[in-house]
């Protein structure tokens, strides 16, 4: 019997190739869905920042104003920074008409629309190129490398029509739509609501065990914005702890520490130090928090980094064991609260089922 299951029935390979294709397709279609409501709200927010500052005679600092206020007010939803506000405006200026996002442009990523309105100065081009993309699936790159070599000039103007064209399902345009982030983060829901919930309750748990220790720590933000150059980025915890007199950045990870972590950690570190730090405070500290452990990647991820960031399976150095808390107690902590929180989170048995 279970012979029989484990062999394939005859022309499964290929039932099972059509198959998967149908998902892939499924999924760039529901990814140009989401894309082009995006790029239709983009819009609108831009055209409706160029009507208040036409009619209103506001000028450009209320984009750095409407920023600060669409983030407290959506504060889990990204693309509201002051350059991103400020792409909105230009993409509205570069396409008078809201029935631009059902074309092709509407079937690429933010990002590609950004090259486009950074790299060309006419709507011809710019549609020439967003339907080239559209019709050979380019990435991003390859769409940059196409205008800085001066394809429509090479090839001739002529447009053609691509409004229907959907990319296949393998190209790297599909790719990046499927996981574009600005794509569905800016649905409430982009993720599963029970996990994100967790994610939400672990950063309160942690946040709320440093500042009861009493020994310095005094809360900044979670979830701290912050943009460097024109993109934006979102600290999970940030700290000033006032007998060491710097900022701390705690980063959550929910598994096993990996390599890169480090990496995005010393980003973090560098960009507080630039962007907050004050003249007399210390250097930042950045804090990694896993579930479990690999003491030998985190050695070897931290040994050559100036950066003072310590990982929980990573001894702290000495000079600040006096002011922060241990190792243990952070991994001991940490792990009680996961423990904790996916144990609320665990759905009800159905009695129907027993």
């Amino acid at each position: 019997m279970s012979d029989r299951l484990l062999s394939a029935p005859q022309n499964y390979d290929d039932w099972l190739r059509h198959l998967k294709e149908r998902i892939r397709t499924a999924q760039v279609r529901a990814a140009l869905a989401v894309n082009q409501e995006l790029l239709l709200l983009y819009w609108q927010i831009g055209r409706s920042i160029l009507e208040q500052q036409q009619q209103e005679g506001w000028g450009t600092k209320v984009i750095e104003r409407l920023a600060k206020d669409l983030r407290k007010e959506f504060p889990n939803v990204k693309g509201f920074s002051r350059s991103n506000l400020s792409y909105m405006k230009a993409f509205a200026e570069a396409y008078p008409d809201d029935a631009i996002v059902q074309r092709s442009v509407g079937q690429l990523p933010w990002r590609y629309n950004i090259a486009l309105i950074d790299k060309l100065k006419t709507q011809e081009q710019r549609l020439w190129y967003a339907e080239k993309t559209v019709e050979n699936g380019w990435s991003r790159d390859i769409l940059v490398y196409q205008i800085e070599s001066n394809l429509f000039q090479r090839q001739g103007g002529a447009i053609t029509n691509f409004d229907r064209t959907l990319p296949q399902a393998q190209s790297d345009l599909a790719k990046q739509l499927v996981k574009d982030p600005y794509s569905f983060e800016f649905l409430p829901l982009q993720e599963n609501a029970q996990e994100r919930e967790l994610e939400q309750s672990l950063v309160t748990h942690i946040r709320d065990f440093l500042m009861e220790l009493g020994v310095g720590f005094s809360f900044v933000g979670s979830q701290y914005y912050l943009e460097v150059d024109g993109e934006a980025y979102y600290l999970d915890l940030l700290f000033y702890h006032l007998k060491l007199r710097c900022f701390i950045v705690i980063d959550l990870k929910m598994g096993e520490f990996q390599p890169e972590y480090s990496g995005k950690m010393n980003f973090y570190v560098s960009a507080v130090d630039d962007l907050l730090r004050h003249s007399t405070d210390n250097p930042t500290i950045g804090l990694i928090l896993c579930k479990s452990k690999s003491k030998t990647k985190a050695e070897y991820a931290l040994r050559n980094l100036n950066t003072p960031i310590a990982v929980t399976t990573h001894r702290l150095p000495k000079s600040l064991k006096e002011n922060l808390p241990t190792v243990e107690q952070l991994e001991i902590e940490m792990n009680a609260a996961i423990s904790e929180l996916a144990g609320q989170a665990k759905p009800k048995s159905d009695t129907a089922d027993k």
